[in-house]
């Protein structure tokens, strides 16, 4: 039996929805697409099966998004036909030609062919068939029979079995997302706090009996009329951004990846403003939809739970106002935050006094939801409100679930309204994942780790320092206001600075506090800045750094807080490198701030304890002699003792021999690997040894160049394998030793090194690049700072530059933030003397980072 022509209809599918799209783009209604787009592929879907003679008895029905009468552009169309029997081989036959016609007229369906018993014993087996076909709709054929498949499909359903399906099912949704709404690249239908959640509240509801959708669930009693409005019009917004979403990419994508977020906000007419992009607009109305999608998700759920579930357990009283009840936190009466608004804050003290609370009971939590808005100007004015704040983030333990609890029902941003303005606020400067409100929600979380005992093996100098914390509350006010004013344009510190001193001074904390809490937020960022840009070997570089902390209580707060917030920005920006350098930072300007001879260990001391190290490998006392003699007093001072002894060791008789020697051992800082590299200096060096690990992959974090009295170059790298591959790391070192001191030999010619590319990222958040040249204070050069996207090759298309213009590096700091980098060079050469010179670098370093 040859398929009759079905080109008639491939061009009424193609046309109608091609007429779709341009309605839609002209008078946006998502509501009237789905249905309508639904509707188009019901006429077609049912011209087959007429056309097809599919007998009389089979039923087709929509199932899944389709059945909901929701059919997105790029969706599968996923269709059951229900069969009163197993198929004999001719309507199998007709049945496979049912299948060819859907594909050859553009239809991408998703379809299976059962009896009801099949049905039935699918949905008993598989929880997602059996909410697919909770969803099943009508479309042709045998009515009949799509009726009697309702009865059995309801009279087999087990409510409460189906609840607590859906729940597993959307945690390990959630999980796989990393329990997060606020990826770069969300997506919009299964990212906590996208459709799917939505999608989740109503088959819940329908388990539940209740059906009519929101209006049928604040009909319940579970929302309000303007709550039910309110997200029914959050749901639409979503969906009309999925809509957008697969007419611009030409396909299913419910990925909001960074190629279309531009094009996107365009098409809703989202512009650009002073200190917003386009793309940063739509997104912040994306996450702050998702935060409301997730909240409303959270509390329907838990009030439907109840419905299924009901608590029959007596409650037990906690004081006047609260009550646990089956490990929720309750409300003793329902009118409670109305007539006594203390306990908007209040509720969040008692959750974090009480670490076995699971959470607030539904009434409650919806109560708190709807008292969210009393939190007004007034109310924030009241002293007792003001000191209920301060109690709370005074508690031993549960602030940081207190706050997120709070942030999570929209009180927090309610209470501090400059943190509600940042509040989905992404950051595109290539190193923070979060939003600026996770960010500083992840850096309070951050602080509070540091006072928990069992955790203090992670960072034991931050938690020693914050167990002497004689206020840690401070500290946590810190964290909450050091990035509140990001997007305002201006210094965020600065501006971020005056909102933490009224802040304080609102809530009663004295000058001196107060003081100190905008000071730490203005200066977050000097200590990373010094540790990860600065020789903080020189002595005056630490002077300098000491002297702008002033004492000793600032210098703790300042390294705990920048601690916490590098840790905050991104699981791939922290690593033991910066650890270590923050810590030999922190000691060093202790010393400094302590006075005497403290300040700067002695080189004297220093060689002392360097020859002791080299006795215990059973070298002479003057095993180091051969190779100090050639050494000048900067040697001395950039290089702690233990460097000294490895180097001295290494080079053990070995001073003056004319070969490259290479050796590498895995770094004292606890990752990577540090490098020595001795050899007869030359202007090509910096740029073979950059382009070395360049084409290993491997990342340099800081070199320490020293030229000896005798020409000869003792380098010092420290490098990391930023990808984490695994590498074995003893075969690892003997091959950077033996291949690097191959690439060092003069015979060989240098070898060129590819470009790597830009991720989606950069190319479509583009970071600026700047090249700066300028003296350096101390007169020991010029300091070369540059600032850009990170991709491969880059340092070593910097150092070739340098090279060509016989500029020499004599130490170099490279800090890569996620993919970001600040790398900052102390160079000299002649080319350097003139104005005319130091443009001329400028400008080539500057295209050879944008080539």
């Amino acid at each position: 039996m040859s398929n009759p022509p079905f080109a008639d209809l491939r061009e009424r599918l193609k046309s109608g929805r091609a007429a779709l799209a341009t309605a839609y783009l002209e008078t946006p209604s998502a509501t009237r697409y789905l249905t309508q787009h639904a509707a188009l592929v019901d006429s077609v879907l049912s011209e087959i099966c007429t056309r097809l003679v599919l007998p009389a008895s089979f039923c087709l029905a929509a199932v899944g998004g389709y059945g909901r009468g929701e059919l997105f552009p790029g969706s599968d169309v996923d269709v059951l036909l229900l069969l009163p029997h197993d198929p004999d081989p001719e309507q199998q036959t007709t049945l496979e030609n049912w299948v060819q016609a859907c594909w050859d007229v553009g239809l991408e369906i998703g379809h299976s062919v059962r009896t009801i018993e099949a049905c039935i014993a699918e949905a008993d087996a598989d929880i997602t068939v059996e909410t697919n076909l909770l969803e099943a709709r009508f479309v042709w054929g045998g009515r009949t029979l799509f009726e009697a498949f309702g009865r059995r499909f309801q009279a087999r359903f087990d409510a409460q079995h189906f609840f607590d399906g859906k729940l597993a099912e959307q945690h390990a949704r959630h999980a796989r997302f990393d329990d997060s709404a606020y990826k770069l690249e969300p997506n919009l239908k299964d990212s906590p706090g996208g459709l799917r959640d939505l999608h989740t509240v109503h088959w819940l509801a329908q388990a539940c009996g209740i059906s009519g959708g929101w209006n049928g669930i604040a009909r319940a009693g579970l929302l309000t009329p303007a709550e039910a409005r309110r997200i029914a019009r959050e749901e639409r917004a979503l969906s009309a951004l999925r809509i957008h979403l697969h007419l611009l990419a030409r396909r299913r994508e419910d990925r909001l990846a960074f190629d279309y977020q531009t094009e996107l906000a365009g098409c809703l007419g989202l512009a650009a403003t002073a200190h917003k992009r386009a793309g940063e607009r739509l997104m912040q109305g994306y996450y702050r939809a998702a935060k409301l999608i997730q909240r409303a998700n959270d509390i329907l759920i838990q009030s439907l739970r109840v419905r299924l579930f009901p608590v029959t357990a007596p409650p037990e009283p906690i004081d006047a106002d609260f009550q646990v009840r089956a490990s929720l936190l309750e409300a003793r009466e329902p009118d409670l935050f109305g007539r006594k608004p203390d306990t908007l804050l209040r509720a969040f003290i008692v959750y974090a006094q009480h670490p076995a609370l699971a959470g607030f009971e539904p009434a409650t939590l919806r109560a708190l939801w709807r008292g969210s808005t009393r939190i007004d100007a007034a109310f924030r004015a009241n002293p007792a409100h003001r000191a209920l704040f301060m109690t709370l983030l005074r508690q031993p333990t549960g602030i940081t679930r207190a706050l997120r609890a709070m942030h999570r029902y929209g009180l927090l941003a309610r209470y501090i309204p400059a943190f509600g303005r940042v509040v989905g606020q992404m950051q595109h400067d290539l190193f923070h994942v979060y939003t600026v409100d996770e960010h500083i929600l992840t850096v309070l979380r951050n602080m509070r780790r540091f006072t928990v005992p069992a955790l203090a093996h992670e960072f034991p100098l931050a938690s020693r320092l914050i167990a002497a914390f004689d206020k840690p509350e401070l500290l946590y006010l810190a964290a909450l206001f050091h990035d509140i004013a990001k997007g305002r344009g201006g210094d965020h510190s600065e501006l971020g600075a005056l909102d933490a001193r009224r802040f304080c001074r609102q809530h009663g904390l004295d000058k001196a506090d107060s003081d100190l809490v905008g000071w730490l937020v203005e200066m977050h960022l000097a200590m990373s800045r010094t540790a990860q840009k600065e020789d903080i070997s020189d002595p005056d570089v630490i002077a300098a750094f000491a002297a702008k902390i002033g004492n000793m209580r600032r210098l703790s707060a300042l390294y705990l807080l920048t601690v916490a917030d590098i840790r905050g920005t991104s699981p791939k920006v922290w690593n033991a490198w910066k650890g270590k350098l923050l810590e030999d930072l922190y000691h060093a300007a202790h010393a400094q701030l302590a006075g005497g001879d403290e300040a700067v260990a002695g080189i004297a001391a220093k060689q002392s304890e360097a020859r002791i190290n080299l006795a215990l490998y059973g070298l002479p006392s003057d095993a180091a002699d051969g190779l100090w003699k050639h050494l000048d007093t900067r040697y001395f001072v950039r290089f702690d003792a233990r460097d000294m002894a490895w180097q001295a060791r290494m080079l053990w008789r070995r001073a003056d021999s004319p070969d490259a020697v290479v050796r590498a051992r895995l770094s004292p800082a606890g990752e990577g690997i540090q490098v020595l590299v001795y050899t007869p200096d030359r202007p090509d060096l910096f740029a073979r040894i950059c382009g070395f690990f360049a084409r290993i992959q491997y990342t340099i974090l800081e070199a320490k160049i020293h030229t000896t009295r005798h020409g000869y170059a003792l380098d010092s790298f420290q490098v990391m394998d930023l990808a984490n591959r695994g590498i074995h790391y003893r075969d690892f070192l003997s091959f950077v030793e033996h291949e690097l001191a191959r690439d060092l030999d003069p015979a060989r010619p240098m070898q060129a090194v590819p470009r790597g590319r830009l991720s989606r990222h950069q190319r479509h958040h583009p970071y600026p690049t700047t090249v700066r040249l300028e003296t350096d204070a101390q007169g020991r050069g010029h300091m070369l700072s540059i600032t850009c996207a990170d991709r491969g090759g880059l340092l070593f298309a910097v150092a070739e530059t340098l090279m060509r213009h016989d500029v020499s590096v004599y130490a170099a700091k490279i800090d890569t933030l996620g993919e970001r980098v600040e790398d900052t060079f102390l160079i000299r050469g002649e080319a350097l003397q003139t104005s005319a010179g130091r443009e001329a670098l400028e400008a080539e370093i500057g295209e050879a980072l944008s080539a």
